[in-house]
């Protein structure tokens, strides 16, 4: 997983204002938004299922929001903390501007809140994001390709790897650089300079480094978030550049609360979803449809 450590980037193809502050601005204005009913948090410390690595915050009427809990000592900061943290009732739209106004283990707490706000919002207005056809955002690799990763994760690397891609991973961790079975790991982020594809978590959008990666892959044609994290409002990627979202949808939010109580798997509780430009309606028509 990449550390939450900034990439320092040059200026270029990204122009726009700070991410957070235009998803918090598409947000903060829904009305009669329900209030925080609790956060959900996985076992501490992690019991290494994958399931176990994110955290729920649910709202009054049932709609829950994904975190990743596990950069740095989140997930033991947020336990520690969490039983004196003002969240009972309160306005999740307040709540989310904690991914900005804090430095600390509560900035996931406000993109749990990013998260919940949007599946709300989805929910209001009808939307129903399509679900996703595989786990490397639908980036269909190929031989003529050249794939970039941000982070190592190896099951995913494998399915690039035998599909004959060129693929270099960007880490931040130096004891992982160099030359690997079918694909290279690099520290320098302009190693990203010639990729066609680019795949990376919801972990950029955490983190706040999004933009930077960016700025480092000019020639990227084909980009995809995926993770749970990758289920807040898209507009502002697709804005970017970003070809792909693929999120998770909360199918059975009791059952899904259970199992993050427990650290087991989530199964049927939720799918992976994959949110393109062409499926989506765009923020306005959502805002239509809540109004009317």
């Amino acid at each position: 997983m990449m550390s939450p450590t900034p990439i320092d980037s040059p200026t270029g193809r990204v122009g726009r204002p700070a991410l957070p502050d235009e998803i918090l601005a598409a947000l903060t204005p829904l009305p009669r938004v329900p209030g925080v009913r609790a956060l959900h948090l996985p076992p501490s410390p992690w019991n290494g299922h994958r399931d176990a690595e994110f955290a729920a915050l649910e709202l009054a009427d049932g709609t829950i929001g994904l975190a990743y809990v596990l950069l740095d000592d989140t997930l033991a900061a947020l336990t520690a903390i969490a039983p004196g943290l003002p969240l009972s009732g309160a306005d999740p739209r307040l709540i989310a501007r904690w991914w900005t106004d804090h430095a600390d283990a509560r900035r996931v707490i406000g993109f749990a809140a990013v998260n919940a706000l949007t599946r709300w919002l989805f929910d209001r207005a009808g939307y129903v994001p399509p679900r996703a056809g595989d786990s490397i955002g639908e980036l269909d690799p190929g031989p003529d390709d050249h794939v970039g990763m941000v982070g190592l994760f190896p099951p995913l690397i494998r399915r690039i790897v035998a599909a004959g891609a060129r693929l270099t991973v960007l880490e931040l961790k130096p004891k992982l650089a160099g030359g690997h079975d079918g694909y290279r790991v690099v520290l320098d982020p302009g190693s990203l300079g010639d990729c066609n594809k680019l795949l990376a978590t919801s972990t950029l959008l955490l983190n706040g480094t999004l933009d930077r990666v960016l700025a480092h892959a000019p020639a990227a044609e084909r980009i995809a978030l995926i993770g749970p994290g990758a289920s807040c409002l898209p507009d502002p990627m697709f804005a970017r550049g970003v070809t792909l979202m693929g999120g998770t949808w909360v199918d059975d939010g009791p059952r899904l609360l259970a199992a993050i109580a427990a650290g087991t798997a989530w199964g049927e509780a939720a799918h992976k979803t994959a949110l393109t430009p062409r499926d989506y309606p765009g923020l306005s028509a959502l805002r239509a449809a809540l109004a009317g």
